[in-house]
This record gives structure tokens, C-alpha cells and sequence, in this order.
């Protein structure tokens, strides 16, 4: 039963305890289960609390048996990411000097516990969110559940190997470059990047100073799951107006429907401009791209936009350092003028115009998610090896992070594997604001590819 249980969707646990088919401490359980067995070998949960969990899943279930009315997560057990405040749950994102215990909920957390889920522990992530592995001193390295001796990718590498293993239904993570995205890819799951100010980023790195919070574009908080319909249910919650991040616009998210693939107008890219991809990525995109060509959608290898990608990537590099040390410059991040910064926004608008006019023409872009699929562990700059060629580490992401750059919304789905079993991710990118879009037309590429597939011996 219990192996049935920690492969569901959060959609079917939810519907199961609401018609009593399950309790939320049968469901715990299994997971608690789940965790103890796995969990060794991956490394991915590292903060954990059980009697805490526990104590709500019998207050949940109590609620059940008087009749109460229940919101959409009722007794569903969850983990999150270790870079958002978690009160009475300690958090450090990977950090000694952030190693505290808050005592509020980040908002995305807040939001969760409100529409009934129940909070069991935190997952790994790099130092300060900063490396495309899953590694700090504090709880050391997270493998990956399809092969322990490869990376889950980062920062949200934790994460999507609890989800892959079924330790956990459901994850939130953060993307500031392919952050979510990445990890999706390389454990097989699905993952959204939602548009830049969809989800409130309240509570996200906190520090045991409270300071303020520097990061306030680019970066986007977003689900993961082993099902788009679960993206769909999970976005729903966490998205929308809050009263502690003003920067979050009350943009309707419409409805989800079901996107059939007669008429689809899909952009593919198998690289924009000239930046790296493996061989199987291509080919594995090129094979979806012509399956739904077959299927009736409208599919060509469009033109990009008329961006100078390699300057975007650069200016991208550029702002990161701008906000994430603007309240503690030092010699290789000097402290930018306000005039620097506005210039930089000038920049930037100019790459989002040109890439919304592209849009107005596509459905959506089917392009890779990363340069390449899980690699062996390695130290953090180590040049990765690609069909026989060595490339630059921090190239990984560069597909990814020009949505980043640009603020648009993108997903991962589970899409394939490699020759060896890996996973491999397609990526699909859309306008502003076109989540609801995206998330039905990956319901119907996971119906072509199979979707999510559990791990071999997990």
C-alpha cells in the first residue's frame, strides 16, 4: 500500500483523505517510511519533524471525522526547500552564518499550511543557493535517485530527489538561475519557473538578522511535483497578492485547461544561438518536436528573437552581484549606483520586449532545459565533459537563465532518458503570465512521453 501511496499525486492524496479512503496519519506514515528508508543513500531530507508532523495529522484527521470543511491540502504531508523561513523549523540555506530558527513562516509556507498541508522537514540545497550541485559543510552532498554517484543538480537539488524517491508528494523551490529547473531535468520530475512576480518571495534565504531583501527580480519561487496537474493545484495556493512582498502583480492565473494538440503553435529551438547542448538532448527534443508535428500541432524551427544572447548572459551576470550584494559590497562586488542599476533595468526591458513580440506568434518554445544531463559529482568550476568535449561549467544553466534574465515563465517534463537511464527534460517557455497555458500543453506532452518514471531500486 505504502509504495502506491508515496508515488500518487498530491491531486489523488488529496482526494483520498477527503473521502476518508486514507488517514493524514496513514499518509504520514508512509512517508516518514519512505524517508527512514531512502533517505541514507540520498541525503536529501536533512531537517526533519516528525512528532510535530505527527500531532497535526491527528488534528486533521479529528477535523475529517467532525465534518469540517477542509481546504485543498488537508493532511497532504510536504517537504521544503532549506531556503525558506520556517517557524519553530530550523533553516540555514546551506549557510552557518543563516542557521537559525525563525520564528515566522515565509509566505509560500504560510500559504501551504493554510490550505491544510502538513510541513515534515526541509531539503538540501548548496551553499547559499549558488551551485548547480547540492553540497555545504553544514549537511554535506545530496545524490541523485537515479544514480548516486551523480549530481540532483541545484539549488533545489534536494528537493527533486525527495519527490523523485517519494519521500515527499510535493516541493517548493526557488530559481534565480535554472534552480528549479535543473534538478527537474536531471530527476526526472516536472518543475515550473513561474512568471517573474507571480509568487510572493517573502521569506526566501532569510537571515537571523531579518535584514532586507535584496533579491527582488529575476529570481522566482515555483512547485515541483511528479505531475503537471499537481503544478497546476500547487501554483493555484502559492501564487497571487501578498501583503508582504508588494512587488507581486494580482495578474489572474486562468483557467487550466486542457491544451489539445491539433493547432498548437510550438517554436522549437534544440540551442538558442550557439550555446552547448548535448547530442541525446537534441535528439531526444527533435523526436517530441516531430511527434507533435505528427499529432496535428503546428511546429518549426522558428527564428529567435533578434537578442544578442551571449550580451544578455552577460548582463545577467552583471545584475546578480548588483542584488545579491547591495547590502554587503566588497572588492570583487563593488557597490553599484542607483544609476547603475536603473541602467541595467533599461537593458534588461529591452530583451523581455523582444522576446513577449516572439511569443505573440507561439503557443510556446520547446528548447532544453540544460546544457547536459546528471553529471558525476565534481568540484563546483570543474569543466564538464559533453559528447567527447570539455565545456564551461557555468554553462549549464545558460538556456535556462535567459528566462531568468528575461522573467518569463518555463517548465520542465520528464521527457526520455539517455542510453544509460537518465532522465532527460524538455523545457517549454511561454509570454507573461501564460502558466495556466503552459501547464495544459505539459499535461499533453506527458501523455505522448509517459511523464514522471520512478527511479530504478527506489
Amino acid at each position: 500500500m505504502s509504495q502506491d501511496i508515496n508515488f500518487s499525486s498530491v491531486e489523488q492524496l488529496a482526494a483520498s483523505i477527503k473521502a476518508r479512503r486514507i488517514s493524514a496519519v496513514e499518509l504520514l506514515d508512509a512517508h516518514l517510511s519512505r524517508i527512514d528508508a531512502q533517505n541514507e543513500s540520498l541525503n536529501a531530507v536533512v531537517t526533519l519533524d516528525a512528532n510535530r508532523a505527527r500531532a497535526h495529522a491527528k488534528t486533521a484527521d479529528e477535523a475529517i471525522a467532525r465534518g469540517d470543511a477542509i481546504g485543498p491540502l488537508h493532511g497532504v504531508p510536504f517537504t521544503i526547500k532549506d531556503a525558506f523561513a520556517t517557524n519553530g523549523m530550523r533553516t540555514t540555506s546551506g549557510f552557518k552564518f543563516f542557521d537559525h530558527v525563525p520564528k515566522h513562516d515565509a509566505s509560500v509556507v504560510e500559504r501551504l499550511k493554510n490550505a491544510g498541508a502538513i510541513l515534515v522537514g526541509k531539503t538540501n540545497v548548496p551553499v547559499l543557493l549558488s551551485d548547480y550541485q547540492t553540497d555545504n559543510p553544514i549537511f554535506g552532498r545530496t545524490n541523485n535517485p537515479w544514480d548516486a554517484a551523480r549530481t540532483p543538480g541545484g539549488s533545489s537539488g534536494g528537493a527533486a530527489a525527495a519527490v523523485a524517491s517519494g519521500m515527499t508528494p510535493f516541493e517548493i523551490g526557488t530559481d534565480l538561475s535554472c534552480s528549479i529547473r535543473i534538478p527537474s531535468h536531471f530527476c526526472g520530475i516536472v518543475g515550473l519557473k513561474p512568471t517573474e512576480h507571480r509568487v510572493a518571495a517573502d521569506g526566501v534565504v532569510p537571515t537571523p538578522q531579518s535584514g532586507p531583501r535584496p533579491v527582488r527580480i529575476m529570481s522566482c519561487v515555483g512547485p515541483m511535483a511528479r505531475t503537471p496537474g499537481d503544478l497546476a493545484l500547487l501554483l493555484s495556493i502559492i501564487s497571487g497578492p501578498d501583503p508582504r512582498d508588494s512587488d507581486v502583480d494580482p495578474i489572474p492565473l486562468g483557467e487550466f485547461a486542457a491544451a489539445p494538440v491539433k493547432g498548437l503553435r510550438i517554436a522549437f529551438a534544440p540551442t538558442i544561438g550557439e550555446l552547448p547542448v548535448s547530442n541525446a538532448i537534441r535528439e531526444a527534443l527533435g523526436k517530441i518536436a516531430r511527434d507533435l508535428q505528427s499529432a496535428g500541432a503546428i511546429v518549426e524551427e522558428a527564428k529567435m528573437p533578434s537578442i544578442d544572447f551571449m550580451d544578455d548572459l552577460k548582463q545577467f551576470g552583471a545584475l546578480v552581484p548588483k542584488i545579491t550584494s547591495a547590502f554587503s559590497p566588497g572588492p570583487d562586488n563593488p557597490k553599484a549606483s542607483l544609476a547603475d542599476y536603473l541602467t541595467a533595468l533599461d537593458r534588461r526591458d529591452r530583451s523581455i520586449a523582444a522576446w513577449e513580440t516572439f511569443f505573440g506568434n507561439w503557443d510556446a518554445l520547446l528548447c532544453p532545459p540544460a546544457m547536459t544531463t546528471a553529471f558525476p559529482h565534481t568540484k563546483p568550476g570543474t569543466p564538464l565533459e559533453v559528447d567527447g568535449r570539455q565545456q564551461e561549467y557555468f554553462s549549464l544553466a545558460a538556456v535556462g537563465t535567459l528566462f531568468n534574465y528575461s522573467g518569463h515563465p518555463a517548465i520542465v517534463v520528464p521527457s526520455g532518458s539517455m542510453d544509460n537511464g537518465l532522465p532527460i527534460g524538455t523545457q517549454l517557455v511561454g509570454r507573461w503570465w501564460s502558466e495556466a497555458r503552459l501547464i495544459g500543453i505539459a499535461k499533453t506532452l506527458t501523455e505522448m512521453t509517459g511523464g514522471f518514471r520512478r527511479p530504478p531500486g527506489v
